[in-house]
């Protein structure tokens, strides 16, 4: 290993990052292990689960974070048209995002926790990398953006790690719900 990357929590390789852009992956590695080790020691059955009055279940919850990480990298990179219209968006477009918070049949937990290493291998990569942390686009068209917003690559991941922590703490529910299991205290 150069002295360039470091090994990251998932186990993945990234090219080492200082500064700003250390401390927002080391916080986003913080919230990332947090979110994986509510499967730990569980089934694929139990991954998919939903133990509480909510439809999440923590398969679920690590897929949809997947995804919403996948759609902002995919913004910063390409702008508003990675993430599409979702004022245009058809009933079985929102049943297919729905699908996002539950493990379908034929899912299993290990791939979605790698389907999750990778996104999270990318996202690392792009961090210690990108050009300008104040790079910045239009928000794609959704109801609940203000109309003409503009994020920065900064204020995608900061959006990232918040949506990470705030899903760790629903699979920490979740996981407690199961079997008494708290990932903290």
């Amino acid at each position: 290993m150069t002295s360039h990357e470091q090994t990251t929590r998932e186990g993945a390789t990234a090219t080492a990052a200082t500064g700003e852009r250390a401390d927002l992956l080391e916080m986003l590695a913080k919230h990332r292990h947090f979110l994986r080790f509510t499967t730990r020691d569980l089934t694929d059955e139990q991954a998919g689960l939903r133990p509480t009055a909510s439809e999440l279940c923590l398969g679920g919850l690590i897929k949809h974070v997947t995804s919403v990480e996948r759609g902002w990298v995919g913004f910063i990179l390409e702008g508003p048209s990675a993430m599409g219209d979702f004022t245009a968006m058809t009933e079985a477009d929102w049943a297919e995002r729905d699908a996002e918070f539950r493990m379908l049949p034929g899912e299993t937990l290990d791939g979605v926790l790698a389907d999750y290493a990778e996104v999270a291998r990318r996202t690392d990569d792009l961090v210690a990398t990108l050009s300008d942390l104040d790079a910045a686009w239009p928000l794609p068209k959704a109801p609940w953006f203000e109309a003409d917003a503009q994020w920065s690559a900064r204020r995608v991941l900061m959006h990232i790690i918040a949506e990470t922590a705030q899903h760790a703490g629903h699979a920490d529910i979740i996981r407690e719900s199961l079997d008494g299991a708290k990932s903290m205290g």
